[in-house]
């Protein structure tokens, strides 16, 4: 069974940007706004420097007596204050939680935590829940907000590069199971996103390289000139160069911005965004929810899928070199883990058959049919098997 899932041809109005770095120096950025088009649940992504600390960047939320604040053990100190004081001008009451931090906690457990809070405080159907944190903290927000009194708005604070390029754009929230990544879970969009660049500058330099995964991935599935620039630029982003950030987080919103607008609810062409996702999620699973981050399963799993494309005859290896050369210059993993000492690639699969992409027991990959568009398909175990062999550890 064979599926296209094609992008259409960008048509997003872009100019490239490039920059010349001086030692010390943080060029500042205009605030610029993308816009998520799906009819009366659009939204705007703001993206800008300072926005955390700005009264007006909330000034569109409709009213209510209270806001809810859900963030983690390690944002809380950085960022909670600051966000409280701004929502303070606005609503009356202001609460907070604070959740455990990391992958691992992404459970129902955790989710909890969330709901205790909201009923003990006597929040009710206008609270305003703001998730300040990343991935996770969005995640487990959004379906907060899509569960509790049967919905609530929400706003999403992203403060990983992950989070602003891609997790907290779109409307998928959930949890972990066990058996698998992100299979509990909803559709629930935001009514704001806000991704304050300057939260970047206290992100480690291994979770900026796993949010440049998230990145990376919109060249090969959709716009060949982004990774070009990419290319071009990996070492400015590496360096939390304002200008570079801004020039990929606002392309990287664009492009799912487009996908996201076309096909919300993934019947199709949004799909391709989960490029590297079947396999990183094994990685995640196989390894334990937060040993590998999620953007270094992406980074590994991208590696795998092309060369299961290549094995497909959908793109050469020159290709695949292209790709595994800007995955290490953003310092992420080129070599996946081994899951299973004794039948590693058995392992892959029987992890990958728990994948939302699955039909019928049948494993959907997002493949790449020649640079710059996707393809979802299903591929022989015994070739899967091989490229499993060929791209796990050691090398």
């Amino acid at each position: 069974m064979t599926s296209l899932i094609q992008a259409t041809d960008a048509t997003l109005s872009r100019e490239p940007v490039d920059l010349v770095l001086t030692s010390g120096e943080r060029p500042s950025t205009p605030t610029q706004t993308v816009l998520i088009e799906l009819g009366d649940r659009s939204y705007p992504i703001v993206i800008g420097q300072g926005l955390l600390g700005k009264a007006n960047t909330y000034a569109t939320l409709p009213p209510a007596a209270s806001a809810f604040v859900v963030t983690n053990t390690m944002v809380e100190s950085l960022y909670a204050d600051a966000l409280r004081a701004d929502l303070a001008s606005r609503y009356a009451k202001v609460h907070c939680v604070v959740l455990p931090d990391g992958e691992a906690h992404k459970t129902w457990q955790t989710l909890n935590l969330i709901f205790d809070a909201l009923l003990q405080h006597g929040c009710d159907r206008n609270t305003v829940l703001f998730a300040l944190g990343g991935g996770v903290v969005g995640d487990m927000t959004g379906f907060a907000a899509a569960s509790f009194m049967r919905g609530v708005p929400f706003v999403q604070v992203p403060t990983t590069l992950l989070a602003q390029v891609d997790s907290s754009v779109g409307g998928k929230t959930g949890i972990n199971h066990p058996l698998g990544k992100n299979m509990i879970g909803a559709f629930h969009q935001p009514l704001l996103v806000v991704c304050d660049l300057d939260t970047l500058d206290t992100l480690p330099a291994r979770e900026l390289s796993a949010g440049l995964a998230e990145v990376i991935k919109y060249g090969p599935i959709y716009d060949m000139d982004f990774m070009a620039w990419l290319e071009s630029h990996i070492d400015a982003l590496r360096a939390c160069d304002r200008v570079a950030l801004a020039h990929a987080v606002r392309c990287s919103c664009e492009i799912k911005a487009a996908v996201v607008g076309a096909d919300e609810r993934e019947a199709g062409l949004r799909a391709i965004l989960n490029f590297g996702h079947t396999f990183g999620h094994a990685i995640e699973s196989g390894m334990g929810y937060g040993v590998w981050l999620h953007g270094e399963g992406v980074g590994a799993g991208m590696l795998m899928a092309a060369e299961l494309s290549r094995r497909l005859g959908l793109v050469d290896a020159a290709f695949c070199a292209r790709l595994r050369a800007l995955v290490a210059r953003a310092g992420l993993p080129v070599r996946a883990p081994v899951l299973d000492a004794n039948d590693n690639a058995g392992r892959y699969l029987e992890l990958m058959r728990v994948d939302k992409k699955a039909q019928a027991g049948e494993i959907r990959f997002v493949l790449i049919d020649g640079p710059g568009k996707a393809v979802l398909r299903t591929a022989p175990d015994a070739l899967v098997r091989e490229v499993v062999n060929t791209c796990c550890a050691p090398a």
